[in-house]
């Protein structure tokens, strides 16, 4: 293939990309009409995230975002195409920049800063798990989260698709964990689940049917207060040892 040709492979590649995302990655100018300059895509992001923050992402629309700016709805038009599109974009500008790799840092090391980096942002801005994803990531921050975890791998002696899919794997636990944690302490009301959850179904399975339950209702073990942060360790950690026999293997 000529050099002419790859580059209107490119050229025709860089069109699917939609134009917001574009400027999200400073692939594209930001548009010279209207009577608004001051407007840019990041104010634009921004304000979405506020209006998700303060009252929740039902509440979010282009009119709600635009007088949240003080500009007319259709200016929004002209950096953004859709509301899924700025919702994509949202999403992008809560997560962030991942934190950087220490000097040193093996597969395991790496893999485990990454989960409790995307954690702690789902953490901050809760209104993202509703967000539905609709598509592989095409944000600036979530490619370079995308990389920082492969990066972790890169020393390791997986191949490339057992690399994307061990992402794939610890990005899904983070999401469903943090995601268990805030409906159940939105449901609780602030109150301890376990405790009163363990009482309830104790009385419920009396009569033996259920003794595998009962062995763990006996003892104990679920009528700890809820620790989030012990849950989400363990799990974390049966992830990478799987991850780490995998890697054995090969």
């Amino acid at each position: 293939m000529s050099n002419i040709d790859s580059m209107s492979d490119a050229d025709d590649d860089e069109d699917l990309i939609p134009p917001s995302i574009q400027l999200a990655w400073g692939r594209r100018q930001r548009p010279t009409r209207g009577p608004k300059p001051g407007l840019t895509l990041d104010r634009i992001v921004a304000a979405g995230i506020k209006v998700a923050m303060t009252e929740g992402i039902g509440a979010l629309s282009m009119t709600r975002v635009a007088a949240e700016l003080g500009v007319g709805t259709m200016s929004l038009y002209r950096y953004v195409a859709a509301k899924d599109e700025l919702l994509t974009l949202m999403v992008d500008g809560a997560l962030g920049a991942p934190p950087p790799a220490p000097s040193g840092e093996d597969w395991r090391d790496g893999l485990r800063r990454w989960a409790v980096g995307v954690r702690g942002a789902y953490r901050r801005h809760p209104w993202a798990l509703r967000v539905p994803i609709s598509a592989p990531p095409m944000g600036p921050n979530n490619v370079a989260w995308l990389e920082n975890a492969l990066r972790a791998l890169s020393d390791t002696p997986l191949s490339e698709q057992q690399k994307l899919s061990t992402v794939l794997l610890v990005s899904g636990f983070v999401r469903n964990d943090v995601t268990l944690d805030l409906d159940l302490a939105a449901g609780a009301g602030g109150e301890q689940v376990m405790p009163t959850y363990a009482r309830m179904l104790g009385a419920l399975i009396e009569g033996g049917d259920f003794p595998a339950l009962a062995d763990a209702i006996a003892s104990g073990a679920l009528s700890d207060e809820d620790d989030p942060d012990s849950e989400f360790e363990f799990g974390l950690e049966r992830i990478l040892d799987g991850v780490a026999a995998l890697i054995a293997r090969t």
